[in-house]
Formats: structure tokens, sequence, C-alpha cells
């Protein structure tokens, strides 16, 4: 049986209620009751973790399966999940432990040492909370990393929904590197999704602000954020916050309860990435296609290819101390040796 650990940031309400404050829901949770995650319930006017050390998945990966493309390009990460999510994405990819409860028996019970050890063992070059939302994992994510940070030199990194409040990732900041970010679209696609855009976006600046390495994913989904307004709006979010905050325009694929819905064409996808280009992003890729040429980052500076990619794996690398090989432009790559 799992040991029950008391969850942060959370308050008493009336009636034996408790009042979660770790997302944007704020779920009201009577009695016995859960949060919309599944993961969080009042067990006598307390609010406690049901997967503190309940882990779903464990696996390693190239970091650049994220996907991030700026950030320690050609290393290893050690990708960990639990169960539940936030947000109810009817096209999830992962949605066997992401829309679920908790399942004890198919889970493997880990503990932040054990975290540590496996960074060890498998020699990863650093972790990633990702396959479900991280938020939702946040009392054992928080311990995990505190310690990876105190006992190794790994880097630490999360994909996330970017659905989370202020406080709570004001807290955890100085144990997260890098964020890759889902930016859904439009508000209306959010209602789908169960969500909301306006907490998304204050999640992105406020990442950006506190000095963590954030790269974007948009899965542009037919009839559902695929128009031209959607895109630019998103492209012109990322264009105020910075031009070089790099974008991954990403292929849906018919999927869960979206089955009914095409791939994504691939001219779409190409219109998008040439429309970002056009209005002044930087660094530009697409992903879920096979072709290098949308998966290449070229020197802002020059214009000439300064990493190649294939399959997730690098071909070419002419980025030296941060900057073209070729024209000396700084190049935003996240590493050990080189800040942002």
């Amino acid at each position: 049986m799992r040991s029950l650990v008391e969850c942060r940031f959370w308050e008493q309400a009336e009636k034996g209620s408790v009042r979660c404050n770790l997302c944007p829901h704020r779920c009201l949770i009577p009695p016995n009751g859960v949060g919309a995650c599944r993961v969080r319930k009042n067990i006598n006017g307390k609010l406690y973790t049901l997967v503190y050390g309940l882990a779903s998945s464990i696996a390693v990966d190239p970091i650049e399966k994220k996907p991030f493309y700026h950030f320690e390009p050609g290393s290893h990460v050690l990708s960990l999940s639990t169960w539940g999510c936030n947000l109810r994405c009817p096209h999830c990819q992962n949605w066997e432990i992401s829309q679920t409860e908790p399942l004890e028996h198919f889970s493997r019970k880990i503990s932040p040492e054990d975290v540590v050890r496996y960074l060890k063992e498998t020699q990863a070059d650093g972790i990633s909370w990702t396959y479900n939302e991280p938020t939702i994992w946040y009392e054992f994510i928080y311990d995990a990393s505190k310690l990876v940070r105190e006992e190794t030199d790994a880097y630490i990194t999360w994909v996330t929904n970017g659905f989370i409040n202020e406080a709570p990732l004001r807290k955890i900041a100085p144990y997260v590197d890098g964020m890759n970010v889902d930016y859904k679209g439009p508000e209306e696609a959010y209602k789908l999704f169960g969500g909301r855009l306006d907490p998304v976006k204050r999640t992105i600046t406020l990442a950006y602000d506190l000095g963590i390495h954030v790269e974007l994913t948009y899965l542009i989904i037919p009839t559902v954020n695929d128009s031209n307004r959607s895109i630019e709006e998103f492209i012109e979010f990322v264009k105020s916050l910075d031009p070089e905050i790099p974008v991954h325009f990403t292929r849906f694929f018919p999927h869960y309860k979206m089955r009914h819905l095409p791939p994504t064409p691939i001219e779409t996808l190409i219109k998008a990435y040439e429309t970002a280009k056009e209005k002044g992003l930087k660094y530009v890729y697409v992903g879920n296609i096979i072709d290098e040429t949308y998966n290449t980052t070229y020197c802002p500076g020059c214009g000439r290819p300064v990493i190649r990619r294939s399959v997730l794996a690098i071909t070419q690398y002419d980025v030296i101390d941060g900057r073209c090989k070729y024209c000396g432009h700084p190049i935003r790559i996240w590493s050990r040796k080189t800040l942002r």
C-alpha cells in the first residue's frame, strides 16, 4: 500500500472541503473527493497526493525527443512519469497513463534516492519529467529534483502543458533548467481540452523571466487550432516575449478520442514554419515528419545550417562556444558551458 504524503499549496475550506492551489483549476475538493487531476485527495480535511513515488514509466531518451533542440544537444535524459493530468486532451498520445486514476499495481515504487541512483546507473546526462503532466507529481518531483541538484551535476527538464500557478512554479524553479511547454492554440481549443490559455501564457512568461530555458511545441490539429489566425496569434505571442525562443510545430495523427480527424497536412505545417520565419522567429522546426530541412538549425546571422538532425540524431554541429562557426553570430544553446 502506498504511503500518503501531504500536498503542498492547499488550504482548508468550509464543511470539510479543501482548496487545491497547485494549478489554475483551484479545485474545491469535498471530503474523500479528488481534484480534476485524480491524484490529489481530501482525506479527513487534509489534501494528500496519491502518486508520491509511483512511477508509471521510466526510460532513457535522446533530449531531442522531448523535443528540446537548443538544450544540451546530443545528450540523453532519464525520463520519468506518474499517472493523471490536469487537462483532458482528447488526442493525448499517452492517455493510458494521463487519463486514468493511479494504478498502483502497474507502478514502480521509487524514492528520490532511487532517481539519483538511476541517473548514475544509466549514465544519463539529466532527467526529464515527461509523458504525463509533471505539475500533478509536484511533491515527489520537488523532493527528487532537490536531491538530484545536491548530489549530481545532471540537468533537470519538464515537458509540460504549463497549467500551473505562479507560487508553485516559483518554488520549484531553482530545480528546473529547461521547460518545453505545449501551447495548444486559442482559447476555444483550451475549452475543448479542459483548460485556459491565459495561465499557460503566464507560465511561459514567468519561466522565461526566471531564467529557465524555454522551448514551445504547437501541435497543429485540423479544424481545432489550425486556422491562420490561431497560428499567427501564437507567433506574435512568442515574438513579443523573445523571437529566439525555439518553436516546434508538430504534426497531429489520429489517436484516442480524435481518431475521426485526419493527420495534419504537410502543407499546413510548412506554411506555419514559413510564416513564423517571415514574422521574425529565429528558430523554427517541424516535428513528426521526416525531412531534415525542417529539423535543421540555421544561423540567424548568415543563414547557414549549424545543427543538422536526422531522426533525433545530430549529424552536423557547427556551434563553437555558443557561436556560429562561420560568422560568429550567437546561437541560443543552453549547456553547462554556454548559457543564455
